[in-house]
């Protein structure tokens, strides 16, 4: 499973180098504040991490955080709750 993990790392790297290399053309991105030249290809595969990394951060904070969050909470209460009789007693 990792080295299939790691031949798709490596074939996204080499696709952003090649995408960037086929796009060359400089911009300058202006933020009002900040003025930034670079190609085209930096620009976009940057604009396309910043996008995945804000996505993640959405999702870890409205599903994955309330999650852990209630699930903590569920193993407090079992453990302060007494242990349940068994259903079948053994002769």
């Amino acid at each position: 499973m990792r080295l299939f993990q790691g031949l798709i790392a490596i074939l996204f790297v080499l696709s952003g180098v090649l995408f960037s290399a086929l796009n060359p053309a400089p911009v300058i991105i202006d933020f009002h504040f900040l003025t930034w030249g670079s190609s085209l290809g930096v620009a976009l595969l940057l604009a396309l991490l910043a996008g995945t990394l804000l996505g993640g951060l959405a999702v870890a904070a409205t599903v994955a955080w309330p999650l852990g969050r209630r699930l903590r909470r569920l193993q407090r209460q079992r453990q302060s709750e007494p242990p349940a009789p068994p259903a079948v007693e053994q002769p």
